[in-house]
């Protein structure tokens, strides 16, 4: 730990001053690349977490180093890392395609919360570098995984009037190598005659339009569409 630091690491004027401030700056940094991203919680929100942080940790010392009351002093902390679930609940969504988006921005809003903690409770070494590292893994990491090659994923809609369409439909997946995510199957009645409506998630080499050009040609198939 830096010795320099030791004299504001308490709860004195100084130090509470100290560990707001620095605890803005954390979360405005990690919070600027996600605005930058345009994701759903930008630097104003990682700000808020990371500094309600700080005071709930500063609190927890507080109650128990200056009023010595007898309780436990990680009690806040660790209510606001389980209540970081209901804020990081709002930043992931499923997009039409039935793909999940903004598992990083929670993960690194949950992070930005432990920060806090981290600097409400005088350590500042491990705040500081924590925010570096959440920064080197939402940009520089982003990178690295964007050229980490993935096997294709889509989503198919088949339109069919005959059950043992999708059961053909399936075979050929399959046939092809290809894994079924998800399945969804829809009964539809138009004029008192039956049709299926059905959702096939894929992953696997084929191209969406080459299995589609199979698909097409196979008996009780109406329509067969990407999403």
């Amino acid at each position: 730990m830096l010795s320099f630091l030791n004299g504001v690491r308490g709860s004195d004027l100084a130090a509470i001053g100290l560990k707001m401030v620095l605890a803005i700056l954390c979360g405005m940094v990690v919070g600027l690349e996600r605005s930058a991203k345009n994701r759903p919680a930008g630097f104003r929100t990682h700000i808020l977490v990371c500094l309600g942080a700080t005071v709930a940790a500063m609190t927890g010392l507080y109650i128990y180093l200056d009023l010595r009351l007898p309780t436990d002093i990680s009690r806040l902390s660790s209510q606001v890392i389980s209540g970081l679930g209901f804020i990081l609940a709002g930043t992931i969504v499923v997009t039409k395609k039935l793909t999940i988006k903004g598992l990083t921005t929670a993960a690194g809003l949950w992070t930005t919360g432990i920060i806090g903690l981290a600097i409400g409770s005088g350590y500042y070494e491990i705040g500081i570098l924590g925010t570096a590292l959440v920064l080197m893994v939402e940009g520089w990491f982003g990178w690295f995984g964007g050229n980490i090659r993935h096997q294709p994923e889509y989503t198919l809609e088949l339109l069919y009037n005959d059950k043992t369409s999708l059961d053909h439909v399936l075979r050929c997946c399959k046939d092809n190598h290809l894994a079924i995510v998800n399945l969804k199957i829809h009964a539809l009645t138009d004029q008192g005659e039956a049709s299926y409506s059905g959702l096939v998630q894929l992953r696997g080499g084929m191209a969406a339009e080459k299995l589609l050009d199979k698909i097409r040609l196979m008996p009780g198939i109406v329509s067969a569409d990407e999403l």
